[in-house]
Order: structure tokens, then C-alpha cells, then sequence
């Protein structure tokens, strides 16, 4: 029905292109990651839109990158008893540690266990941790910083999504690294939220560079819709 009623539409109004054919599908998985598309979507022919519940299936890119773990927030519920995310870093060229993103797929027995053994790096912080200018800065003031053009990103800043929430973090050294998983870059960091993998004891954290990032090549969007 919907397709009979965009009879004749003219762009930038479209039909989202569907097929029933796997290879096209997966063409289109991997074609068009550049233009930013996080996947495909899967339903069942007959399916109707039910608001509220996942009766689509999201196929989405999913990778690994190894983080440098700098800090972590508590757990909303648990302050001082469970560890809510953990606060991830990568590497420029030049060598700064930039905030990408947060890890923060535990069990809640997990996040209890993370307490104790992330003690140890909670000792013996000072000036010389990567994030030390912003450990006592409100987020308004990691804000304002953003906008006066501060190139290095880091934690506590503002965003759409976090208007109201308590950024406050702890500082850890910089010095335990952690593989993590996520589906998508937007800009320089995380799209969502990273999953963890598995601690990195083999790896040093200065090998932790945005260097290990898969660079796609973006596509012009009307390779989408052309047909």
C-alpha cells in the first residue's frame, strides 16, 4: 500500500530500496558502510510496524579495537560499590589520549567485582594523567572548553544525550588496556556504546591509536537511491 501511494514521488521523497535476495543484501552491508549506514535491517515479509517491541532484526557492523582504560563512572545505583562504565582512550599522531567512548556491558555482579580490581589504579594519580585539566571540571565547563575550539576530546563534556545526567568520573592511570566492540565511528569516537571483550595484558597502552580503525570510504548517498 505505501508503495502504491509513493507512485511517481520525486526525491528526496523515496522508497527505501528492500530485496528478498541475501547477496543483495550483503552488498549493501558492505557498500554502503562508508555513506555512515550502521547495517541492514531483517523482517518478515508479512510483518506489520509493532511500536514498542523489536520485530525487526538490526544486522550491524561490529568490530574490536583495543582502548586505553583512563577512568570510570560508578553505577547510578551503587556509588563506591559498582563500577557503572569504564572510560575509554585512544591515541592521536601526536600522542594525545582522546575520550572515545565508554564501555559499560557488565553483570551486575561484574560491576561489584570491577571495584576492587580497579583499585589499584585508582593510586598515585597526579598532573601527569592525560586527563588531568579536566578531573575538576563541571561538564558546563568541558562544554565551554569544546566550543572555544579544545581539539583534545575528553570526558565530561555535554552532549544531546546526556542534558541532566551526572558525568562526574574517576581518574584510573592510564595504564590497563581493554578490547571493546562497537558497530560504528561518529567522528572521532564511539557511535554507542562498546562492549567489552576481554582485558589486554599483552598490550602496552601506547599501541592503543586511532591507527587500528578501519577506514571506510564514504558513499555518495544517491548510490543508495539511484534505482
Amino acid at each position: 500500500m505505501l508503495e502504491a501511494e509513493l507512485t511517481g514521488a520525486e526525491p528526496p521523497l523515496v522508497v527505501t530500496p528492500t530485496t528478498t535476495d541475501r547477496g543483495v543484501a550483503a552488498d549493501w552491508f558492505n557498500r554502503f558502510e562508508g555513506a555512515g549506514f550502521d547495517g541492514v535491517m531483517a523482517k518478515a515479509p508479512g510483518a506489520r510496524y509493532q511500536p514498542g517491541k523489536r520485530s525487526m532484526i538490526k544486522v550491524k557492523h561490529k568490530r574490536t579495537v583495543d582502548c586505553v582504560v583512563a577512568g570510570f563512572r560508578w553505577h547510578k545505583n551503587g556509588r563506591d560499590t559498582a563500577i557503572g562504565s569504564l572510560l575509554l582512550g585512544l591515541f592521536d599522531a601526536d600522542g594525545a589520549l582522546h575520550h572515545v567512548g565508554v564501555a559499560a556491558s557488565f553483570t551486575d555482579a561484574r560491576r561489584r567485582e570491577l571495584v576492587a580490581e580497579l583499585a589499584p589504579l585508582r593510586d598515585g594519580i597526579d598532573d601527569t594523567h592525560p586527563w588531568h585539566d579536566w578531573l575538576s571540571a563541571t561538564a558546563a565547563e568541558a562544554e565551554s572548553a569544546a566550543a572555544g575550539g579544545t581539539a583534545q576530546r575528553k570526558p565530561g563534556a555535554v552532549s544531546r544525550w546526556s542534558q541532566g545526567k551526572d558525568l562526574s568520573w574517576e581518574p584510573l592511570r592510564a595504564e590497563r588496556v581493554v578490547e571493546v566492540s562497537y558497530d560504528n565511528m561518529q567522528g572521532s569516537r564511539f557511535r554507542h556504546t562498546a562492549h567489552f571483550v576481554r582485558w589486554r595484558s599483552d598490550k602496552s597502552p601506547v599501541e592503543c591509536t586511532y591507527g587500528q580503525l578501519d577506514a571506510t570510504p564514504p558513499v555518495e548517498l544517491t548510490e543508495i537511491f539511484q534505482a
